[in-house]
């Protein structure tokens, strides 16, 4: 049975000083701060249709950061499963491999890695891959799928740049969680599940994943919002996600305050609905955890 919510005394203070101190900044920006805000011109420069009849300039960043979380979480996730996993491995190399990744990510400032993947690893390796073709000659032949999910095909080499960038950044810390998981399943788990004569793969799939899941959700949840909030950081190698687009709007327009705001809105809604969707999957993991032990 689902707990009721109250509201206890601790809460409502919280919240009277909450309203208190927003009231109190307003009202101190509105006599020591000279800005004439316009919400309405912001609001229409952010919503102006493309020259071309596309839709707002302002939105296809939107969707450009949406598209970009998307894809850097599932890579992410994948990865950051196999390198937890290999950490774990009886195999040494598989070990020291994974080990060298993850200190190697969690050591180098993230700006410093994005420009070194970009520009000394993105432009060297798709070409040598022959992603070229792949990338750059599709430019009338998309349908709307593919616009959907990939964007503009004139986009598609900067989109996996940024993918790359974000999601090898993010696998590191994924692959952390993961492992820290699966150390804290019981010693008679293992064992269990080998005295039924389990391969290492239905180990993992059947009794492993099952009970770490409810253990790694909850940071996990933290790990995907950082992700969504980091993506912001390849629009300085000219990604057009939100970031970017908000910075050329603000620029070009003036409204400095207004825009940015803007911004910082659309990243609060992106955020807040992920962890209201992970807390929904904590719970049922948490339930499930609590059913089969």
């Amino acid at each position: 049975m689902a707990r009721r919510f109250r509201l206890t005394w601790l809460d409502g203070g919280l919240i009277v000083t909450l309203v208190a101190v927003v009231g109190w900044l307003s009202y101190r920006s509105s006599i020591g701060i000279a800005y004439d805000w316009r919400w309405a011109q912001a609001f229409e420069a952010i919503t102006t249709p493309d020259r071309d009849g596309g839709p707002p300039y302002f939105f296809t960043g939107v969707l450009a950061t949406l598209r970009l979380s998307l894809w850097s979480v599932l890579i992410a996730t994948t990865l950051g499963v196999l390198v937890g996993v290999g950490r774990r491995s009886k195999i040494s190399g598989a070990r020291l491999i994974c080990s060298f990744y993850i200190q190697v990510i969690r050591n180098i400032p993230p700006l410093v890695f994005i420009f070194i993947f970009y520009f000394f690893i993105s432009n060297q390796v798709i070409p040598l891959l022959g992603l070229e073709g792949v990338l750059r000659g599709n430019l009338d032949k998309t349908n709307a799928w593919q616009q959907v999910l990939l964007g503009p095909a004139r986009l598609w080499e900067n989109l996996l740049s940024g993918v790359l960038c974000v999601s090898f950044i993010s696998a590191a810390y994924i692959a952390e969680i993961v492992r820290a998981g699966i150390g804290a399943i019981p010693t008679g788990q293992w064992e269990a599940a080998e005295s039924l004569g389990m391969t290492t793969m239905d180990r993992y799939r059947f009794v492993i994943f099952p009970q770490a899941l409810a253990r790694i959700v909850p940071p996990l949840t933290g790990q995907y919002i950082s992700l969504v909030k980091d993506s912001s950081i390849v629009s300085l190698i000219s990604i057009q996600e939100l970031t970017f687009v908000g910075t050329e709007i603000a620029n070009s327009s003036g409204l400095i305050f207004e825009t940015w705001i803007f911004v910082a809105f659309i990243y609060f809604l992106v955020c807040l609905t992920l962890s209201v969707l992970l807390g929904y999957v904590e719970r049922r993991a948490t339930r499930h955890f609590r059913l089969t032990v």
